[in-house]
């Protein structure tokens, strides 16, 4: 059994859902691994969330355990004795805090970059308005205004899909893929609203991205989360 490396909670995450072609996935896509479609259609998910409670090996690093994170994601499975395991690959995670960047591209070869955060939490009887921002070159955001009340995620809806992805994988060279285990519970979502999303796809991820800056989502929702916990990783077997 894996050792727990890091607990936390993720909370008030803003997931908005695009397809993409799949092609555009491909040098991205860790070996062992195969893309995990939904109904047909390839998705990247941009997702804002705060990190909250954080400890490292049961640690809290001063003024590292409550911050931002932004990321952009695809979703994978990876076939391990006759069983698949659902994982996600992140193109780029964005945080406030150089240490956690630091940990997370030494020890796991994620593409962690510390960068300017803010965000905005705000409750009101009826309705929930949460937003982050994020700085580079110029301050980009992701914004929701939903329902005050969560409710649970169908099962067998796309909100399962991208929420039940138990495994982060990421690519090392040409033949190697770590990977690590996330626990949580199943998560509830808020009903949104209205949502708004200024974000420069090519200038934060890449070339391959841009068709992204003149996409609309498939869908955008909020998600309460819970605490989590990661596990210690490993490397694939072929």
């Amino acid at each position: 059994m894996k050792k727990t490396f890091l607990t936390a909670e993720w909370r008030k995450l803003i997931i908005a859902n695009y397809a993409i072609d799949p092609q555009l996935l491909v040098r991205h896509l860790p070996p062992h691994t195969e893309l995990d479609l939904w109904n047909g259609t390839c998705y990247v998910s941009l997702i804002g969330f705060m990190f909250q409670n954080t400890r490292i090996k049961g640690i809290q690093v001063p003024f590292h355990v409550n911050f931002e994170e932004v990321n952009l994601r695809f979703y994978v499975k990876y076939l391990d004795n006759g069983l698949y395991k659902r994982g996600v690959v992140f193109i780029k995670e964005i945080v406030p805090k150089p240490a956690i960047t630091l940990i997370a591209n030494v020890l796991y070869g994620e593409h962690y970059a510390t960068r300017p955060m803010q965000h905005t939490l705000e409750q009101q009887e009826n309705e929930l308005k949460v937003e982050y921002r994020w700085q580079e070159k110029s301050w980009y955001h992701l914004r929701v205004l939903t329902s005050a009340t969560s409710h649970p995620i169908a099962e067998g809806s796309e909100a399962e899909f991208i929420t039940e992805h138990y495994w982060g994988y990421t690519k090392r060279n040409g033949y190697k893929t770590s990977a690590y285990q996330v626990e949580h519970p199943r998560w509830e979502v808020y009903p949104v609203k209205e949502y708004a999303i200024s974000a420069d796809f090519q200038a934060l991820y890449g070339p391959e991205f841009v068709v992204l800056n003149t996409a609309s989502p498939l869908s955008v929702f909020l998600a309460e989360g819970s605490p989590i916990l990661i596990k210690e990783g490993d490397y694939l077997k072929s």
